[in-house]
């Protein structure tokens, strides 16, 4: 592919105070857009996070931008492990109350005094040691496909749902070495801020989360302690971090790790589905859902009116009580 259509995918974030969010959103919009930039990015008064693709022809300009901002100048930028041209469609800018929904006050605390950065070497070695734990700060459904060995991973369907209940988990180790990670680091940022403020004193992140590390262990010829795929927010829903497949199908049980959505829009459940499952089933995540991707396109849409159409997943939680079947037989 020319240099003209080829993308670079990545992510990046900073706190920084942003007096007036919907400005700086008309401003980034008009710029990224001449630059052909696609992603998903939200703006608040803390800051920005980002997960965007940058055409290769407009990567000096993106760069120059970045730079021209003053306070994006330096900004670690998160390039992807494994690159993908079509990794978002469009442009999304968005002002929200804060760039991660974390359901802190942040008045209660000091958000900048977060956890000592950890590099993967160091990562590494403090992580060999018995009085350490690893917590996965990460969705249920990102750490069912990957996660670093011996990491305790909630099965959680939010970041703000999180936070208490790992506090509770880590009760009983308030005097080890706990270390954070997440996709790039963003919620590790506020969460080992919360986690000082509530008395835990050794607390470490994973400088540049899952993506960083992938990337360091393989330059530097470390050790990989990441087992699996790491879950991106993106059309790619994954990139291959270790060749171990972790996960299992959501309907038949065999060894995968490809998440997808289902093709019934009406549904739109996220999942584990092998191959011959997709093939079984046409996308679909049972046989009901697939009954309605066969009726007209405006049967389809009367059907759709009204309904919240927002992404819902499917929880490991239930995988681990349910019969594989009951997923067989449709979401509906």
């Amino acid at each position: 592919m020319s240099a003209e259509f080829s993308r670079q995918t990545l992510s990046f974030y900073r706190y920084h105070p942003i007096p007036d969010p919907e400005a700086f959103r008309v401003e980034l919009v008009q710029a990224w857009e001449a630059m052909g930039v696609l992603g998903r990015v939200y703006v608040a008064t803390e800051g920005i996070n980002a997960q965007i693709s940058v055409p290769q022809a407009h990567w000096a300009d993106f760069g120059g931008w970045l730079d021209d901002t003053g306070w994006l100048k330096g900004v670690r930028l998160n390039l992807a492990v494994e690159q993908d041209d079509h990794s978002f469609v469009k442009l999304k800018v968005k002002v929200r109350p804060k760039i991660v929904a974390d359901g802190l006050d942040d008045s209660t605390f000091d958000p900048s005094r977060g956890g000592q950065h950890l590099s993967a070497e160091a990562f590494n070695a403090l992580a060999d040691r018995e009085d350490t734990v690893i917590v996965d700060m990460r969705n249920h459904y990102e750490s069912e496909v990957g996660h670093f060995e011996g990491a305790i991973t909630p099965d959680v369907d939010t970041f703000r749902e999180s936070l208490p209940i790992v506090a509770e988990m880590l009760q009983a180790h308030r005097d080890k070495h706990i270390i954070m990670y997440c996709t790039g680091g963003i919620r590790c940022e506020k969460a080992s801020a919360w986690f000082k403020h509530q008395g835990f004193e050794k607390v470490y992140q994973l400088d540049g989360g899952i993506i960083q590390y992938a990337r360091d262990v393989q330059a530097q010829g470390l050790e990989n302690k990441f087992r699996g795929k790491n879950f991106v927010f993106d059309e790619r829903l994954g990139e291959r971090i270790s060749e171990e497949v972790i996960a299992h199908c959501h309907q038949c049980g065999a060894p995968c790790d490809t998440h997808t959505n289902c093709n019934n829009l009406m549904c739109n459940l996220l999942f584990i589905q092998c191959p011959d499952c997709a093939a079984k089933y046409e996308g679909c995540c049972g046989a009901e859902c697939q009954e309605i991707t066969h009726l007209p396109e405006e049967e389809q849409r009367a059907l759709r009116k009204g309904q919240d159409q927002g992404i819902r997943i499917f929880s490991k939680g239930r995988w681990e009580t349910a019969t594989r079947v009951e997923l067989g037989e449709g979401c509906q």
